[in-house]
């Protein structure tokens, strides 16, 4: 056996000398050593990928399985971006409420930055004085509870004609598709509230519809040079720059000609504040604010129709579809919550919004939709500004947090039968969409950065589906059976259902 002293030795002078100086400058030079730092868990990452390839079609599963192995709180990587990932209701209050300002910030992403104004809207701008001013504007101008209530009638008037629409096509016993009507109804409702009037019908400002369609599709579009910086040439050559650059021309001059049109109009009468939408009352802050040294710019005002409109169709009409569906897979469910509406409606063929209050167990058949079908299944994304603790975990600053929302809404630890449709849970019970009670429920986020738009949706909601089931019972087209109906989602930023919902209504009277 060799000892260590012959082969030291036995190595060239030159290499031991080096080797002696090198350890003495370790010793006497070396600065102090950082810390330890404790990351949240992380699977192995693949080279230049990191993470991605993990992700599959639908991320909110994928991450749900990681989560189930590594923990509620782990690390990874997509391409070159740290990404930490919370599945689990006590890691999101640690995020949105206990180091909320720390995570209020947002990731800059290169699409929804082109597309919303070089991020001058509420949902995407930097953490700082110009979103906490245009918050300030959504949450007590555009969507307070008075707001809110002013535009009744649409919502009335919308649902009514929803409703005629419905009871001319039973006459003939084929099935209505429902999924394309919500469409329809969640786009005439917010046209009406934020615009003025209605867009979108046959042949009218070059297809709005569609172009609302692309921009939404786009807004969930995967932009490789967010992640893997020294491959932004992949968007030139795969159509996707052109693509947002066709869409976000297209829409700037809508919205420019829908402005104008409101400036001319105001000129020409006085509209009383009942009759104001979005748009004027936006402009009428516009021009206080000049006054005010409050700078809002036209961007700053088309930024936040578009705003209105990203969270206004899609996420409605798809609590709606799937709220429909799970009641045709459980007619006992669909046959209580009649029994409620019917009650409260006391002979009356339409409910109002002055009845929603009445009916707790509509409420409940709302939220146990959003628990199961959160709209938005991974929230929108935040950014950590500084070094923070989460659950004992280091969270470096400019680290990207994704909540799983999705995940939590399933969570077994949180839910008794959490893959089942049971609204019962939810009566007589203290949880809700603000994260009062553990933030179990968080279909709109919480903290600074959750929606403000929560009691416009649910009034929507709400109003629409119990006089769905007021005026018509409901059955699946003949010949599928409940086991039968297809409850895939789609791919993309909102989980739609892959196939349209198709019912067939009867008239109840």
């Amino acid at each position: 056996m060799l000892n260590r002293s012959w082969f030291v030795s036995a190595l060239p002078v030159p290499i031991v000398i080096f080797t002696s100086i090198f350890f003495i400058k370790r010793i006497l030079f070396s600065t102090p050593s950082k810390p330890h730092k404790n990351f949240p868990p992380s699977p192995p990452t693949f080279p230049v990928l990191g993470n991605l390839h993990q992700l599959g079609l639908f991320p909110h599963r994928s991450l749900r399985r990681l989560a189930q192995l590594h923990g509620p709180l782990i690390l990874l990587h997509f391409g070159s971006r740290p990404v930490v990932v919370a599945s689990s209701a006590a890691a999101a209050a640690d995020i949105m409420k206990t180091h909320d300002l720390v995570f209020s910030n947002r990731p800059k992403m290169k699409i929804s930055h082109k597309l919303l104004y070089q991020a001058r809207d509420i949902s995407t701008a930097p953490y700082g004085e110009y979103w906490r001013q245009m918050r300030s504007v959504c949450v007590l101008q555009l969507l307070s509870a008075k707001r809110v209530h002013s535009f009744r009638n649409v919502r009335e008037e919308e649902t009514a004609l929803l409703l005629e629409i419905i009871g001319d096509q039973s006459s003939s016993s084929f099935p209505v598709n429902l999924s394309g009507m919500f469409g329809t109804l969640a786009n005439d409702i917010i046209c009406r509230v934020v615009l003025g009037r209605k867009y979108g019908g046959e042949g009218e400002v070059g297809g709005f519809k569609e172009l609302l369609g692309e921009f939404m599709r786009l807004l969930g579009s995967f932009s490789v040079g967010d992640f893997i910086p020294w491959l932004w040439w992949v968007n030139s050559i795969n159509g996707l720059d052109s693509r947002v650059e066709r869409v976000a021309e297209a829409f700037d001059e809508f919205l420019d000609r829908v402005v104008d049109q409101h400036l001319e109009d105001s000129r020409k009468f006085i509209k009383g504040e009942e009759g104001k939408d979005f748009v004027d009352v936006l402009l009428g802050i516009q021009e206080d604010s000049e006054k005010d040294g409050f700078s809002m710019d036209r961007d700053s005002i088309k930024a936040v129709i578009l705003d209105m409109f990203v969270g206004g169709t899609d996420t409605t009409y798809t609590v709606l579809e799937w709220a429909m569906a799970e009641l045709l897979r459980h007619p006992r469910i669909l046959k209580k919550l009649q029994d409620e509406v019917t009650e409260v409606s006391k002979g009356k063929p339409d409910i109002s919004e002055s009845d929603l209050d009445k009916m707790p167990y509509l409420k409940a058949v709302i939220k146990e939709t959003l628990r199961l079908y959160p709209p938005i299944p991974l929230l929108a994304p935040r950014e950590s500004s500084q070094d923070a603790k989460i659950k004992g975990l280091d969270i470096p600053a400019e680290t990207m947090v994704i909540v799983n929302a999705w995940a939590i809404g399933r969570d077994r630890e949180l839910w008794d039968e959490p893959e089942e449709f049971r609204p019962e849970r939810f009566l007589n019970s203290a949880v809700d969409f603000k994260g009062n009670d553990g933030f179990q429920l968080i279909p709109f986020g919480g903290g600074r950065r959750s929606c403000p738009g929560v009691l416009f949706a649910m009034t929507t909601n709400e109003l629409v589906l119990a006089n769905l089931v007021h005026r018509f019972d409901w059955a699946l087209p003949h010949g599928t059976k409940i086991e039968d109906l297809d409850m895939t989602e789609c791919i993309g930023l909102i989980i739609h259902r892959k196939v349209p919902l198709l019912a067939i209504p009867t008239p109840r009277f």
